[in-house]
């Protein structure tokens, strides 16, 4: 009996996430009271009841949707899929005047097109309500009243209500985007894995849209996950509780308070600082947010100690990978001059560009941004040597030099351990050396190498062939290309 589950009373739900952030959605969902944790791929399931969905889709910074599941069953081909979507009683779901969106998701079943899935889907909802009413509900790509998710892996279908509806990362903070912005619940999923929890200073020097300040403000200062959003589907459904939803919102919202560190954001484009503005003026955080257009190489902190957070380009076509190569030693150089005594995390799905970095990574996790794979990577910048920050008594260098390290007499510790074998060299004896210069030994011919008197071998220039220049294809003797800025 011991290994029985013990039951509790409630719903299952499905959280969704991005792969990679499973463990820390896991953990925000028991930081909000739910039971019955699993973790799954790109997703956590738990059992709970109606207040749980409502705290989860307004509280969990890593959830991407909130499924109830409906229906469970085995389909090995369409006509099957047909059948038993049908059986679920629709009616009870939703109403004829209002409109539903279909998602479809296949893994490793005989069904492996997923646009005909949930055509089909559709097809099985449609014809219920119009055999039992002679109308049918209507389909909306955009702004739908119902979403259903229907997920197929392994010949497994579980049909679920999406009670979250657009997906969680539409915080509505954003009005706008720079080129390529990062996704919020990724953001906000890396900001965790950092440990960080505005204790110190945060930075992040390529900003584009702020959506990774923005979402590091929103954590240090208790702002629920979607503070700024106005709709959920489950507010379209028949068993809505208005009441509980607005007692979990103001429940959330009485924990917001003050930022106690700064949080500095930057950008070398003027365009991309303008629609930052834009967007931390639309979610009031533009005054607790310092913002600027500047050059990487040129941030000087104001403090020693805190964290960079920053999605820099990856420069996968490859006309880019030479100045994306530049631009990651500018990183390296401006991490190892200006930001001692800091964390930077960094991004990437670019790993052979992230080596010009020069730095020795101390984590590296795998995310996806997107649909690539990527890297989020540590470094730990240490002031001095990570030998004297892993051994304190060697951190000042003149410390050596005043330990009690008293060696014998010079002349009693030359002919320590010494043999004098007849007619055997002894490297301690007093023989006199040649000083003058022409006692110098200063050639020995070994063919085309020479000997010099500290025994280092060297190559004698070719006689034959031209010394080597420095040219670099722009006509002028030993220039260099300029490095870009940052």
């Amino acid at each position: 009996m011991a290994l029985l589950q013990e039951y509790n009373m409630g719903m299952d739900f499905t959280v969704k996430t991005f792969a990679g952030l499973e463990e820390v959605l896991a953990t925000e969902l028991m930081n909000i009271g739910v039971s019955g944790i699993q973790v799954i791929k790109r997703g956590v399931q738990f059992r709970g009841g109606k207040e749980d969905m409502y705290r989860a889709n307004y509280l969990c910074r890593t959830a991407l949707r909130v499924l109830r599941p409906i229906g469970v069953f085995e389909v090995t081909d369409d006509v099957q899929l047909y059948e038993k979507v049908k059986k679920i009683d629709w009616q009870e779901v939703f109403r004829l005047d209002q409109t539903f969106n279909i998602n479809a998701h296949v893994f490793h079943s005989q069904l492996d097109h997923e646009q005909y899935v949930a055509l089909r889907t559709k097809d099985a909802i449609v014809d219920q309500f119009r055999e039992a009413t002679g109308k049918r509900p209507w389909v909306a790509k955009e702004d739908a009243d119902v979403y259903i998710d229907v997920h197929i892996s392994q010949d497994v279908c579980t049909v679920s209500l999406d009670s979250s509806g657009e997906s969680l990362h539409k915080r509505g903070y954003r009005i706008d985007a720079d080129k390529a912005p990062i996704n919020e619940v990724l953001a906000s999923g890396m900001i965790k894995l950092t440990g960080w929890n505005g204790e110190k200073d945060f930075y992040d020097p390529m900003c584009g849209s702020a959506t990774i300040p923005i979402e590091a403000a929103m954590l240090a200062m208790n702002i629920p996950a979607a503070h700024y959003r106005k709709h959920f589907s489950f507010m379209n459904w028949a068993d809505y509780d208005e009441g509980l939803f607005k007692k979990v919102k103001k429940e959330a919202d009485l924990e917001m308070g003050e930022l106690a560190c700064r949080i500095f954001a930057s950008d070398r484009s003027e365009k991309a600082v303008g629609i930052a503005k834009r967007n931390l003026r639309n979610a009031g955080l533009h005054k607790d947010i310092d913002i600027s257009v500047s050059y990487f190489d040129s941030i000087q902190p104001e403090d020693k100690g805190g964290i960079l957070v920053f999605n820099p380009p990856y420069g996968k076509r490859m006309e880019e990978r030479g100045e994306i190569r530049d631009l990651y030693r500018g990183i390296g150089d401006a991490l190892k001059q200006s930001f001692s005594g800091f964390e930077a995390w960094i991004i990437t799905s670019n790993m052979d560009v992230a080596k010009f970095i020069g730095l020795r990574p101390s984590a590296k996790i795998v995310l996806y941004n997107g649909p690539l794979e990527s890297r989020f990577i540590k470094f730990e910048l240490y002031e001095g040597s990570k030998k004297a920050k892993n051994n304190p008594q060697w951190e000042d260098e003149s410390d050596y030099r005043k330990k009690d390290y008293k060696r014998e007499d010079k002349g009693d510790y030359r002919k320590k351990n010494v043999k004098n074998t007849a007619g055997k060299f002894n490297r301690n004896d007093d023989r006199k050396k040649p000083d003058r210069e022409e006692d110098k030994p200063r050639w020995k011919d070994k063919g085309d190498r020479k000997i010099d008197n500290d025994n280092s071998y060297s190559r004698r220039p070719s006689l034959g062939k031209p010394e080597k220049t420095g040219y670099t294809g722009d006509g002028k003797r030993g220039s260099r290309k300029k490095r870009p800025r940052i």
